[in-house]
């Protein structure tokens, strides 16, 4: 009686680990989607000032690496269908395949990278920073070869559009994720959640 007791437990809180996973999954998925839509549009640059890297910096501390990059992943399909998730309230694939959809494509690796850093040092704030600012470094690089080919540019214009105006935004951004990020994990950790 006693083993059946245990393995029920066992099961139990198996299922209750799964399913927080699940909920947190699709919270950090609804904060990209809430959070992408919203930027300023400049009018040098076909490139917004977006937040949606600020979000994935949020659900890589508050998922890890792989359940981050799945909740971006989410947010691609679900704009990918229409709703319009992405900078400036737009979707479909005419946005992924335009100009900047290479910073898009460029978040995945920004998730891997980053997300590979926190999982393993998630209270080390410079080394968080540094792995942030590595992932972002890559997505910058993908996003401005997609930006030149796309948009008909020399690979400086492309930089000088899509990257230097944003660079100091962006630090910012990872400042606050370093800085809130662990908070939010050790919250996580104490409430079991």
């Amino acid at each position: 009686m006693t083993q059946i007791n245990d393995t029920c437990k066992t099961v139990t809180s198996r299922s209750h680990e799964k399913i927080k996973e699940l909920v947190l999954t699709g919270m950090m998925t609804s904060l990209i989607c809430i959070m992408g839509p919203l930027s300023v549009p400049l009018p040098f640059s076909p490139v917004p000032i977006s937040l949606t890297n600020l979000a994935i910096y949020f659900a890589l501390y508050v998922l890890g690496m792989k359940r981050g990059c799945v909740s971006y992943l989410l947010y691609l399909l679900i704009g990918f269908a229409g709703l319009p998730v992405f900078s400036g309230f737009t979707a479909g694939p005419g946005k992924l395949l335009g100009p900047t959809g290479g910073y898009l494509a460029g978040f995945i690796l920004m998730a891997l990278i980053g997300g590979y850093v926190v999982d393993r040092w998630p209270f080390a704030q410079m080394w968080c920073f540094l792995g942030l600012a590595f992932g972002t470094v890559i997505c910058y690089l993908f996003g401005t070869v997609w930006l030149a080919v796309m948009g008909g540019m020399s690979f400086p214009a492309a930089l000088a559009a899509g990257v230097l105006p944003f660079i100091p935004g962006d630090i910012c951004k990872i400042i606050i994720a370093v800085t809130a990020g662990p908070m939010i994990r050790r919250r996580l950790a104490r409430e079991r959640v």
